[in-house]
């Protein structure tokens, strides 16, 4: 072929180099799209991160605070009657609330609208003593906040320390491990604890002799007992289940149940008052035996726990206090401890069968007679005292 002639035919060489050039055409278009489809998914990606990772900072970030509370400060001690004063403070970054509300031991006492953000409770409203909560709830259009701290309110007075006089010294089963006791009629009724021991009895004064017993299943263990109304209350320790019964016969009329432990028990007009074991006494009422008021015990420097047998004597609850031989006088109004009797003389911790169970237990009041008796867990004997105050 001479040169300058068109070929409709052309040769293999030149054919190859022809395929060679598209080919590579081709695959820099290709190579092009994926890094732009690359690049687009990583922005993507990158973008969905990035909104991932705000979202959780903005879940993270803490919230607003309306209200804090400067005073009083958290377990803060006062005695009873005292003024508190509840200092609060807006944090105007969250902006300042329209109105905060103020409570005291569970009472709303003041709404306020404008600074100073203070308000001082009245010492007629710490009138009894335990741990009280202070609150305040502060409110905007479209949130609401509260801050929460408590107080201590003690006695405010040191109770006495008082002794006593012995009177007379009647017999007593030291097998009962005496739980309840109280005197009407001229009889002493006695509830006594222990699995396979627990019972209810009558008990002459001058002989110690038991005219009337029922006892307990076995696998009960009894405890305290008060009288109202002709009818017998007695309580279990554990089995949040007490008994009530007859007061002619014993015959049992009702069962009564509540919550916690059961100790000791009296009554107080139309309360019968329960302990636990703790520095708190449980009002209840005596058809359904619902608690509907309670009372914390406290003296001048510390609650006072253990509380056991009970006895409502000239307007005073007597407590055993368990462990101890002594019996603190309270105040129902109010909680204080007025003073304590210290009965360490009376029975020697030498003489009883089990120094750590045998303790001081039972409190019983002759009204009648002006009389008081004391006995414990497994003594020999009951005591008639007089108290010198």
């Amino acid at each position: 072929m001479q040169e300058g002639t068109v070929c409709g035919v052309c040769s293999e060489g030149e054919t190859g180099r022809m395929k060679a050039k598209i080919l590579t055409s081709t695959i820099a278009v290709i190579l092009t799209a994926a890094a732009l489809l690359a690049g687009a998914c990583s922005n993507r990606a990158g973008n969905a991160v990035k909104s991932s990772t705000e979202t959780r900072a903005k879940k993270q970030e803490p919230a607003a605070s309306l209200i804090r509370m400067k005073s009083p400060a958290e377990n803060a001690k006062h005695k009873l009657n005292d003024q508190i004063k509840i200092s609060l403070d807006p944090d105007t970054d969250a902006g300042i609330p329209d109105s905060v509300k103020v409570f005291f031991d569970g009472k709303q006492v003041a709404v306020l609208f404008s600074a100073p953000w203070e308000y001082t409770v009245s010492g007629d409203l710490t009138g009894m003593t335990g741990r009280k909560p202070v609150r305040a709830v502060a409110y905007t259009s479209d949130l609401n906040q509260s801050v929460t701290r408590f107080v201590i309110i003690y006695s405010d007075s040191a109770p006495k320390r008082l002794g006593y006089r012995l009177i007379n010294t009647y017999p007593h089963d030291p097998g009962a491990f005496t739980q309840g006791l109280f005197f009407h009629e001229g009889l002493l009724y006695e509830g006594t604890g222990q699995e396979s021991g627990s019972s209810l009895r009558t008990v002459e004064l001058k002989t110690g002799k038991v005219i009337r017993q029922v006892n307990l299943d076995a696998s009960l263990f009894g405890e305290g007992i008060s009288l109202y109304n002709d009818r017998i209350f007695q309580l279990t320790w554990q089995n949040k289940v007490g008994f009530v019964y007859n007061l002619s016969d014993f015959r049992l009329i009702n069962k009564v149940y509540y919550q916690g432990e059961g100790w000791g028990l009296t009554t107080i007009d139309d309360r019968i008052v329960r302990s636990d074991g703790t520095n708190i006494l449980y009002f209840h009422e005596p058809e359904m035996f619902d608690a509907v008021a309670r009372l914390e015990v406290y003296d001048h420097e510390k609650k006072v726990d253990q509380l056991n047998e009970l006895e409502y004597i000239n307007g005073e609850i007597w407590a055993n206090i368990w462990m101890t031989d002594l019996i603190a006088r309270i105040d129902p109004k109010s909680g204080k401890v007025n003073s304590y009797i210290d009965l360490s003389r009376l029975f020697p911790e030498s003489k009883r069968q089990k120094v750590n169970a045998d303790v001081l237990n039972g409190i019983t009041w002759d009204q009648k007679g002006g009389r008081i008796f004391v006995t414990g867990k497994r003594w020999p004997n009951l005591y008639e005292i007089e108290v010198i105050e």
